[in-house]
């Protein structure tokens, strides 16, 4: 397949479209964040946000302003060691990511319905108990008062700062060491997404806002964590966005969310 700036396969895993397709959700993202909560903005943060803000702030870095522009940095760097072969039709690119992160999204959720019917059989059989995940879980859970629109919001920050996190520091971090220590192809990626996969489910039960642990919560994360990694190594880091932001929102409006 074709590598080219001409070629849509290469297109959506520049920094170029990445930008222009995440760039909108962030701002959506922070902007709505400070207009539902005024004087409290951090009680509609997700948990990845909050982590972020938290570490930033720790070494001197303002954590109104510092995520957004950590993320931002990384992108700009990234998009002036690629400017030159940057595509050529980005409205169509952006209109193909929005598309494709649907596909992937929709995907992950149909999948998850049995999946998530053999995690909780097996953890019948195992005797063990506990609340379902929120968020990366499949319908059936507690449903949440909160109003419609602030639920998106929390949802579109997972999708930015997760896949941040996760998959474009992390992931992508392990996957250059690898690489770079001459492990085979398939290793490396093997090896990156499983660390990144189980880092991200385990982060959701850690701190004082994590959840209790249990077993289905961890192992149907980690089974997404692996998805993501795939969709972020093949088809770029603003469909891995889109496409976790948007599985987030179809499982709040199945289990009455929204």
């Amino acid at each position: 397949m074709s590598k080219t700036s001409d070629s849509y396969w290469f297109a959506t895993r520049h920094p170029w479209s990445c930008i222009l397709f995440v760039v909108p959700l962030l701002a959506a993202y922070e902007i709505g964040v400070r207009w539902l909560h005024q004087t409290a903005p951090e009680e509609t943060r997700n948990g990845a946000d909050v982590w972020l803000r938290e570490t930033l702030a720790a070494v001197g870095i303002s954590p109104m302003y510092g995520p957004a522009a950590l993320l931002l940095g990384v992108l700009l760097i990234w998009l002036l060691c690629r400017w030159q072969d940057r595509p050529k039709d980005p409205a169509g690119v952006w209109a193909g990511m929005a598309g494709e992160s649907a596909t992937f999204a929709i995907v992950l959720l149909l999948v998850s319905q049995g999946m998530w019917y053999v995690l909780r059989t097996a953890e019948g059989v195992l005797c063990s108990h506990g609340p379902r995940p929120v968020g990366l879980s499949w319908p059936g859970a507690a449903a949440s008062p909160e109003p419609a629109l602030e639920l998106i919001i929390n949802f579109l920050g997972a999708g930015i700062y997760e896949e941040t996190l996760f998959r474009l520091l992390f992931f992508s971090g392990l996957l250059a060491v690898f690489t770079l220590a001459d492990f085979p192809a398939w290793w490396s990626f093997g090896l990156s997404a499983a660390a990144s996969a189980l880092v991200f489910a385990g982060a959701h039960h850690l701190g004082p806002h994590g959840e209790m642990f249990n077993g289905p919560a961890f192992a149907f994360r980690t089974i997404a964590g692996l998805y993501f990694a795939g969709v972020y190594r093949l088809r770029g880091f603003g469909i891995a966005v889109g496409a976790h932001a948007l599985y987030d929102v179809l499982v709040g409006l199945l289990v009455g969310e929204l």
